[in-house]
Parts: structure tokens; sequence; C-alpha cells
């Protein structure tokens, strides 16, 4: 199997995101990738919370989610949707959510993200608060692909190990992680995070970050990575607009696993 990570630069222009979504996923189909993710905020960076309210979709219907779908189905890659803005019980916050599409375009599974980054960035002079304008979810996700078990993450969730853990014990083989890393939390941390997740629980990260400047003046680090279970780093897309793939293994996966039996090891699991 071939995966790929797309990175992008996207703005508040939706059309025109989805439209840079379309390029980048043809690309990866071309270069025989059977998943491509895309990164968080695909179809919008918005302006202003009003925005992003008012591009919220239902559930299971809108221009965004019916866009990657016929995408996924057109290609005939699975395609992890970076996330989406839904309308959630809480009129003035929409779920930032992920949607997984198999290879028909269907809804394989749908993941809203738990962690909401309400941080003041040290020595940047920035401050985040997205849980004013986003609902968090509750609930991890694994999805069952041909490849393996898919596990299905979101940019801050990224720094609370323990998630990862549980979707390791869920049988866990493959990451995928949309962001959009701040350029101060991404030089310091993102790498760093992202080989740790892999090396710790022995499966491939897929990370597709959002790279430059969006609306508002925000500037996201980019380094859309693939790294393999050994926290070996398998491509880097650095800081340009495009996409990188590499290949998975399952059976060298599983093998490592059997030599290197550390997910069994584990004493504390509560």
């Amino acid at each position: 199997m071939r995966f790929a990570a797309i990175q992008m630069n996207s703005g508040a222009d939706i059309a025109a995101n989805l439209e840079q979504a379309g390029g980048l996923l043809r690309a990866a189909a071309r270069d025989g990738a059977e998943l491509a993710v895309l990164p968080e905020n695909f179809a919008l960076m918005s302006e202003s919370r009003t925005q992003r309210l008012q591009a919220a979709e239902r559930d299971g219907e809108g221009m965004i989610q019916d866009a990657i779908s016929r995408l996924a189905r057109e290609l005939g890659i699975w395609v992890v949707a970076g996330t989406v803005p839904v309308q959630s019980a809480d009129p003035g916050r929409a779920t930032a959510t992920c949607y997984v599409y198999d290879a028909a375009g269907n809804v394989a599974g749908r993941y809203d993200k738990i962690h909401l980054f309400d941080v003041r960035v040290p020595e940047a002079g920035e401050s985040y608060a997205e849980s004013a304008y986003t609902a968090p979810g509750s609930a991890r996700l694994t999805v069952a692909t041909p490849w393996g078990r898919l596990g299905i993450a979101v940019c801050y969730d990224l720094r609370f190990p323990e998630q990862f853990r549980q979707m390791a014990a869920d049988g866990m083989d493959l990451l995928a992680l949309p962001a959009a890393f701040t350029v101060p939390t991404g030089r310091a941390h993102w790498e760093i995070l992202l080989r740790a997740r892999a090396a710790e629980n022995l499966c491939y990260v897929v990370a597709a970050a959002q790279v430059g400047k969006h609306p508002a003046g925000r500037m996201t680090w980019g380094h859309s990575m693939i790294i393999d279970p050994w926290g070996r780093i398998l491509c880097d897309a650095g800081q340009t607009i495009g996409m990188v793939a590499a290949d998975y293994d399952l059976t060298a996966l599983n093998s490592l696993r059997e030599k290197f039996p550390v997910l069994e090891h584990r004493r504390l699991h509560n």
C-alpha cells in the first residue's frame, strides 16, 4: 500500500480550497496512493467565527462533504478529510469533524476533535481560544480498512499521549493526523511529538498540515510527514504546498511488533 499526506495553504474561499484539495488528491492518486490525508481546516481557514458558523454543514450533507466523497469515488482512494465545520447542538459552536471516506465515497468513520487549542503560545505573543467557537468531541476513533486499523486524531490531540495509547489498545496500525500547527509550536514540537507517537505505539503516522500565511495573519508550520513505526521520517513536505507519499508494509509492521513486543508489556492500563 502507498499513502499520502496533503499539505495546503487554505484561506477563506471554500471553492478555491476545494479546488486546491482536489488537485493534490489527484496528484496523490497518480503517484499510486490508496489513502490520502488532508490537513485540518482544509476547506476553510476562516476570517472570523461568524464565517465558520455560516459555513457549518449538517452531518451527511453539504458542499464540502459532497466534494470529498465525490473525489474519493472518482479516484478510487480512501480520503481522511481533515476537518469540516459541522453543526452541533450548540448553535454558537460547530464541531471540528474529520470524516473518513472509503474508495466508494462512503463515510467509513467520523471523528470530532476532542482537545481544543485554548492557549497562549509562549514567547510568541499569540493566543488562541478554539473552544469559543468549536464544540469538542468525546469519543476516539479507529476504523477498519483493507490495510489494518486506522486511527484518527487532530492537531492539538497530538499532545495527549493517553488518547493514542487507547487507540493502540483498539488495534491501531496506522494513524492519520490532520493539523494546522502554529509556527512557534511547530518549530519546537511538531517532529518530536509525531515521532514519539509513532515509536511508542509502533504504528505508521501520516500527518497532513497547513502551511504559510492565512486569514487574520495566522501562520502555520507545514512539514507534513510520514513516519514509520520505528520513528523514522520517511518523507517531509517542508514548507511548500504539495503532497508527499510513502509505502506501507503491514507484514513488516507485524513482524516488528512480534520481535519488539512493547505494546504487550504495559502494566498500567487505567
